[in-house]
């Protein structure tokens, strides 16, 4: 082996004898600088958030969504119209709707009595619309109250579809929207409601197409015009419909913020409301019933000599009836009864809407939105003025759009850590179908089950195929047309008009104890205020009591006179239910 160290490499050299390590360094430089010279590299491109309802981003349908929408739907055709025409018992605002659109078929008029604008007429207008084409019109589907129920089975499926899409793009959730229509369909007090012809039920179909019109992706011309008019229609179907307006008027303005159309937008939103409410007040003035005789409102002195638009809603804005919230009020003896879980549950969840809305009023808007529409309407039942039972319909829908936004917004906060969200899809679903389970087998909701008066579990009353009690109603009706002659003058409740004057044979001079004891043709020409002139009184369940509330001022004393002189021909009694026919003597 050699002592002497291996020789060096000579460096490279190029043609011109210069070393080109050295020359390779320089270009090395020139590539640097180049490279700090080069234009700084753009920005990456910002996604577009999945979900902004302010400006229409609403995420698809897609194939579990509309899977979602088919079973809501079918959900409400089985819940609303099983024993659609037997529960439950046809009630007096049922049989005065149908009433007064037997006037707009048969006589062309908007009552068969004075039409004092005590309800904005366009709700029996559109029952009439139903009822003209049918082939049978008012005995369609067996009597003028089971056609007029059939109209809200259907008005109930397409509201069903308004709900479901108001839900999700408030939420971007189809579970909201799922849990929503749930309870929307299988609430027995919105089964108990929903089914009766009411006026709210129809005025909430309007509202829900309004609502679903400003929510469309795109704010065009087409959407605003259409739902300020829906919105308009709502109102004069049935007047606290404007109850909601400020949730609409805030969604609107929310929608159209910063566009190039916004202003006019904004005008032409209001102006298509106004259109059906200024065609209704052009109706009271051109049959000068606008104002009352001498511009007097003084509501202990009504007007004597024509009704008047305005006189009737200063008396109603002034009625008063005690508390809601008293043992005898219709939340304890009514409501919370039918349903404790929607109404607790949508409080509470219309309060954490609200919560969350205000605390981010640009990324939550949706509950904002679901929050101030139910707390709007709450506000009108509770602030002291009179309230009917079904008064609560349209606070239905809101509350239970309220608590599927919630249900959706703690199972997506429940699943936001890393350890959980492997389950997240599976429980998201799991959780809520549990809750539906329990809700539909325990009794105590009464959602799908109840327990009777004899404690055992049974079938709830909207599913039970033993009761029957419009058929009470069906009887007491043909005893009427065995026994008593067409021109005996009879005293009745509104819920038997229909099929006592449009089936033959008629009973002309069939009036409720309301216009007997108000109506002057009726009160003054026919049965002169003298009980010797009323032949039979036909009692519907708990007509004695109503006859005492409206007898304030003593306007019915002469039918509790002849109700004192009478003998009972017959009587039905099914629970707590009682239909009775008395002979005055």
């Amino acid at each position: 082996m050699s002592d002497n160290p291996t020789p060096s490499r000579p460096a490279a050299v190029d043609a011109e004898g210069r070393n080109t390590a050295d020359k390779n360094t320089e270009a090395d430089k020139h590539t640097a600088a180049d490279k700090n010279t080069e234009a700084p590299a753009r920005r990456p491109r910002r996604r577009r958030p999945r979900f902004s309802v302010e400006r229409g981003w609403f995420p698809p349908l897609g194939n579990k969504g509309r899977i979602a929408l088919v079973a809501s739907l079918l959900t409400g055709l089985l819940t609303h119209g099983y024993h659609l025409f037997r529960y439950p018992l046809y009630l007096t605002d049922e049989g005065i709707y149908m009433q007064r659109a037997w006037s707009v078929v048969r006589e062309t008029s908007l009552s068969p009595y004075t039409y004092d604008y005590d309800h904005a007429p366009l709700g029996w207008i559109t029952l009439a619309g139903w009822i003209f084409p049918l082939p049978k019109q008012f005995e369609t589907f067996g009597n003028a109250i089971n056609t007029g129920r059939f109209l809200m089975l259907l008005v109930h499926v397409v509201a069903v579809y308004l709900l479901f899409e108001i839900t999700r793009r408030l939420s971007g959730s189809v579970l909201a929207a799922t849990v929503t229509s749930f309870l929307f369909n299988v609430s027995p007090i919105a089964v108990y409601f929903q089914r009766q012809v009411l006026l709210d039920n129809l005025m909430m179909l309007w509202l829900l197409l309004s609502l679903f019109m400003l929510l469309r992706r795109e704010v065009t011309i087409r959407s605003v015009f259409g739902g300020g008019l829906a919105l308009g229609i709502a109102l004069i179907t049935k007047e606290n419909a404007i109850f909601f307006v400020p949730s609409f008027m805030y969604l609107l303005y929310r929608r159209v913020k910063g566009s190039a159309s916004s202003r006019f937008t904004s005008t032409l939103w209001p102006f298509a409301a106004a259109t059906p409410i200024g065609a209704y007040v052009t109706y009271a003035l051109l049959k000068n019933e606008l104002l009352p005789s001498g511009f007097d409102f003084d509501l202990n002195n009504p007007p004597a000599d024509h009704v008047s638009l305005l006189y009737t809603l200063w008396w109603q804005l002034n009625r008063n009836q005690g508390t809601l919230f008293s043992h005898t009020g219709l939340l304890q003896t009514s409501w919370l009864v039918r349903d404790k879980f929607l109404l607790i549950a949508g409080v509470c969840a219309m309060v954490m809407c609200l919560w969350i809305g205000t605390r981010d009023r640009r990324r939550n808007l949706g509950f904002l939105i679901a929050g101030t529409l139910a707390f709007g309407y709450a506000f009108y039942l509770v602030r002291g003025s009179v309230v009917l039972d079904f008064y609560v319909t349209p606070l239905i829908p809101m509350l239970a759009l309220n608590i599927g936004m919630i249900t959706d917004r703690l199972l997506k906060g429940s699943f936001a850590n890393r350890f959980m969200r492997g389950a997240h899809s599976l429980t998201r679903v799991a959780v809520p179908s549990f809750v539906a389970v329990l809700l539909l087998v325990s009794p105590a909701s009464g959602y799908l089950v109840h327990t009777n008066t004899e404690g055992r579990t049974q079938i709830a009353d909207q599913y039970q195929s033993k009761i029957n009690l419009t058929g009470m109603q069906h009887a007491q009706i043909a005893w009427v047309r065995k026994h008593v002659p067409p021109n005996s003058r009879i005293i009745m409740d509104d819920d038997l008009w229909g099929e006592l004057h449009d089936v033959r044979p008629f009973y002309p001079y069939a009036h409720s104890h309301w216009n007997a004891s108000s109506d002057p043709d009726v009160r003054d020409k026919l049965f002169k205020k003298k009980w010797q002139n009323v032949d039979y009184i036909i009692m519907s369940n708990k007509m004695r009591k109503s006859m005492m509330t409206n007898n304030s001022d003593g306007r019915e004393n002469w039918i509790l006179q002849a109700l004192r002189n009478s003998t009972r021909v017959w009587s039905e009694t099914q629970g707590n239910i009682k239909l009775e026919i008395y002979r005055v003597q």
